[in-house]
């Protein structure tokens, strides 16, 4: 009989997974949460057995209370099969492709850089919270890329409904109750636009984001509902400002870890990019993800019982020894000349981002590091006395203090 573990999971957070390993001896275990049994893999063969339908799938899997702040209900990351290639379409034409219309990646990256270098042009004398400060900054750009209206007064109360959403998915208490009212008050204020754009009350953007969702036609040939394109464009704009935390890691980074900062401002495009991935490796994010074995099976020497959980740890799998020379070492240049496996380096999820559930937008957020970071370690900044430590039995963590900066004038 597997015993419920959400109380150790709520005790330790992305350590859960790993101590039960270590406890155990196995790099498979089984467990129980929210009263369905699970089994939590490890590794690179591991993410191949969760990213195949045949063993793994992700309709029904994601708990409520996930579905409530973080993805939204009908989202693309509930759907299998064909439903969710032909949306996740949407999000690759969107997201991973740049079209003639100049959406795509590169736009919003070059678009953030401005956007970012007109911020800090206003930080000098003050004392910042980089957290803080970087989530306006990714909040008023994607929207804005996305075609979505919004003034520079709005972007302040935008960014922090989005934080909140990605803050309060994993907890209970005020974090998440904040991040359910944030998703309601944000999927109504999309829908209402989506709604205006099909009425012809709005123009928009040709091939903008507004635009492609408001007429995407799902497998079935049927235009999103008004609430279901809401969350589609929650699901681009949302993550995107989630690049906030890995700013403000990388704000920790160079605290921690100096003797980086010379070689970061110095603006090596690949030197930024593996910046990118390390800071993606080494500090914590989404701590695991999980679907549901639509028939018995076994993985590892462990029984897999119809219907229950399969969890792939994410966290444990980019800081596995057997994939990771010294992993809970910070070390930018081991991502310089190497090829990256779809299934080893698993910070947004495995496989290929055209058809498996791994995100899509993940292109653009080591592009928006990759151009970010230098900017930040150029910053002429200092870091007062404060609370830097970071908590793993709190999801998602994050720096105690967001990263507090004194700006030069």
């Amino acid at each position: 009989m597997r015993l419920e573990n959400s109380p150790l999971l709520f005790a330790k957070g992305y350590g859960w997974l790993p101590d039960a390993r270590r406890a155990r001896g196995r790099r498979t275990v089984g467990v129980r949460l929210g009263g369905l049994p699970a089994t939590g893999i490890v590794g690179t063969d591991a993410g191949r057995f969760l990213y195949d339908e045949a063993h793994v799938r992700r309709s029904h899997a994601l708990p409520e209370p996930v579905q409530g702040t973080l993805f939204g209900k009908g989202a693309v990351h509930t759907l299998d099969g064909d439903l969710h290639r032909m949306r996740k379409a949407m999000f690759v034409a969107l997201l991973m492709e740049d079209g003639p219309q100049g959406g795509g990646a590169t736009a919003l990256v070059e678009r953030t850089a401005q956007a970012w270098d007109d911020a800090a042009a206003t930080w000098a004398g003050r004392e910042i919270v980089l957290f803080d400060e970087a989530a306006q900054v990714l909040a008023g750009s994607v929207t804005r890329w996305a075609g979505i209206p919004v003034t520079d007064d709005e972007v302040p109360s935008l960014a922090a409904d989005l934080t909140a959403m990605v803050d309060g998915f994993a907890t209970g208490g005020p974090r998440h109750w904040r991040a359910r009212r944030a998703r309601g008050r944000r999927e109504a204020w999309l829908a209402a636009l989506v709604d205006d754009v099909r009425a012809g009350r709005r123009s928009v953007p040709t091939g903008s984001a507004v635009d492609v969702v408001a007429h995407h036609r799902d497998a079935d040939g049927e235009q999103l509902d008004g609430h279901t394109a809401a969350v589609e464009l929650l699901n681009i704009i949302r993550p995107t400002t989630a690049v906030a935390w890995f700013l403000a890691y990388s704000g920790h980074a160079l605290i921690s870890w100096p003797q980086h900062r010379a070689r970061l401002a110095g603006g090596d495009p690949a030197y930024a990019e593996a910046w990118a991935h390390e800071v993606r490796r080494f500090y914590p994010f989404a701590p695991f993800i999980g679907g549901r074995a639509p028939q018995a099976t076994e993985w590892d020497g462990v029984r897999i019982p119809e219907n229950s959980m399969v969890l792939l740890d994410l966290w444990g799998t980019n800081h596995d020894p057997e994939l990771w020379g010294d992993p809970y070492a910070f070390r930018p240049e081991r991502f310089l000349d190497r090829e990256i496996g779809a299934f080893e380096f698993v910070p947004q999820g495995g496989g290929d981002p055209r058809t498996n559930h791994r995100c899509p937008g993940e292109q653009i957020t080591v592009g928006l590091l990759a151009a970010l970071a230098p900017r930040l370690a150029r910053l002429d900044a200092e870091a007062p006395q404060q609370d830097l430590t970071i908590s793993l039995r709190r999801i998602p963590a994050r720096p105690a203090s967001g990263v507090v900066l004194r700006v030069a004038s």
